[in-house]
């Protein structure tokens, strides 16, 4: 009898969609062939997106040398052209690569393989024998979405760049950088000059947004390898031979960036049809309705860690030069784990476009443990090596002593973003995205008041808490879409 409820109960267990998170643990090492394809699109795109990361963190290195104040002011500058770039550009790129990979699915599986489409998405073996070599308009994809991406994204970047440069002085008050501050001047330098690669930065990523639709992370990884490369090469010889100081830093990373476009979009012209044949193909009413929703989700959470940034400013040079470090180590090595919600979303939005129930719950079980495995590897290693890397950013003892508060959340918390990321991919791939902007609104709300209240009691250790439950609450509302089987999850309690 006993046995029998035992038996019972696990089968209402395995019924939960929960669990479908948990299936086939015991293949999580295999290299199979759902494996590969998660490996062969996440690992060049988490190589890509920590690689701008790590040349911030050099920048900051290189910039550390020059003195706290110094350091502390491009702190407060990086901190916000970042966040205003994320409002104008995550929206795009998230939208772009789902709307992308459905219309590569789509027009993979609305002709059997070996059927010559007219409309340029894809050109079989046979035919593609036949043309000539020079890479001709009708061996290009053609994929609306991509000259949207394009479009909005360079309209955004000239409108960013006018709002920093105009507005670099007031955002810099605001952030806590007041007019008798040592941090101002270099603080508007940076940023300033920063701005004028806007265009580039939103136009790169909108490039590299279309790439990922087309699970073709490797081009943007050359790319961005190569605009960084460029940019550590050039960071000493601005700010030390031409003695440019901040203004030195800033001029690099403009150039980095620009030749960063230029490659990516050299490569897209090759694969893709920019040229759409009427302006209704662009769709740009479905872009605006979509890229609104995680437009709401991208100023919540912009909210949050500007916010964070502001207080940790507003006590000081020594505090916000601590924040910086600690910040950049936190997201650097955060964004691995958005590899594996890039070839999570690429994936399940060609399985939901083709209504293929079966393939999502497999990519979302496996994205999902080797999220659990890169957040515990991540762990481990920042617990053993940051106190020996903080040494490398700056060496005033009070920022040092900062910085040691800072390493145990950074530490403690890659397992919870890790997650965070993996679940935003998975619901982006869902096309989820009134879900995902809203539950985030909520979690906002909740971590701006846990911080002004644990910043004021317990100033840069408070911040630090505040964030940790913002990353906390932000993996949770991601997980308990799919747990629960609501919204595009449906199918999971059927």
């Amino acid at each position: 009898m006993a046995t029998e409820t035992l038996l019972n109960l696990w089968e209402n267990l395995a019924k939960l969609p929960l669990v479908v998170l948990l299936k086939d643990t015991r293949n999580v090492f295999n290299m199979d062939e759902l494996a590969v394809e998660i490996a062969q699109i996440a690992v060049p795109a988490a190589l890509a997106l920590a690689a701008d990361p790590v040349a911030s963190l050099i920048d900051t290195a290189f910039i550390g040398h020059l003195g706290p104040v110094e350091l502390a002011a491009v702190g407060v500058s990086i901190a916000i052209f970042n966040q205003v770039s994320k409002i104008a550009i995550f929206p795009l790129v998230s939208v772009t690569t789902s709307f992308v990979a459905e219309e590569e699915s789509a027009g993979k599986s609305s002709n059997d393989e070996n059927a010559s489409l007219e409309d340029g998405l894809l050109v079989n073996k046979e035919t593609e024998e036949l043309l000539p070599k020079s890479g001709s308009i009708s061996t290009k994809r053609h994929i609306p979405s991509a000259s949207s991406a394009l479009v909005i994204a360079c309209v955004l970047g000239v409108i960013q760049a006018l709002f920093l440069i105009f507005s670099a002085k007031p955002i810099l008050s605001y952030m806590g950088v007041q007019s008798d501050s040592p941090m101002l001047i270099p603080a508007q330098q940076y940023l300033t000059l920063r701005s004028l690669g806007a265009p580039a930065v939103l136009l790169s990523l909108a490039m590299q947004g279309v790439f990922r639709g087309i699970k073709d992370t490797k081009t943007p990884l050359f790319a961005t390898v190569v605009g960084d490369v460029a940019n550590i090469i050039l960071d000493p010889i601005f700010i030390f031979v031409f003695r440019l100081n901040v203004c030195g830093a800033a001029i690099a990373h403009v150039i980095s960036q620009y030749l960063i476009s230029l490659i990516l979009l050299w490569k897209l012209i090759e694969h893709v049809d920019l040229l759409p044949p009427n302006i209704k193909d662009l769709q740009f009413g479905r872009f605006l309705k979509n890229g609104f929703m995680l437009l709401m989700r991208v100023i919540a959470a912009t909210i949050c860690v500007t916010l964070a940034a502001s207080l940790a400013a507003r006590h000081g040079s020594t505090s916000m030069a601590a924040f910086q470090v600690c910040l950049q180590i936190w997201m650097a090595t955060s964004l691995l784990a958005d590899g594996l919600a890039v070839a999570g979303q690429a994936m399940l939005a060609s399985a939901f476009a083709n209504k293929d129930h079966d393939r999502a719950k497999a990519i979302a079980s496996r994205v999902f443990q080797y999220g659990l495995l890169l957040g515990l590897v991540l762990s481990i290693f920042l617990f053993g090596g940051l106190q020996f890397a903080s040494r490398l950013f700056t060496e005033d003892v009070n920022v040092l002593n900062l910085i040691a508060v800072g390493i145990p959340f950074v530490a403690a918390t890659q397992i919870v973003n890790v997650l965070a990321f993996v679940f935003d991919g998975i619901n982006y791939g869902a096309s989820d995205f009134a879900y995902s902007s809203y539950s985030m609104v909520l979690v906002s709300i909740i971590s701006i008041l846990c911080l002004f209240a644990l910043s004021s009691s317990h100033g840069f250790f408070g911040i630090w808490v505040a964030l940790t439950i913002f990353m906390t609450f932000r993996a949770y509302v991601g997980l308990l879409r799919i747990g629960t089987g609501t919204g595009p999850w449906s199918f999971l309690r059927k």
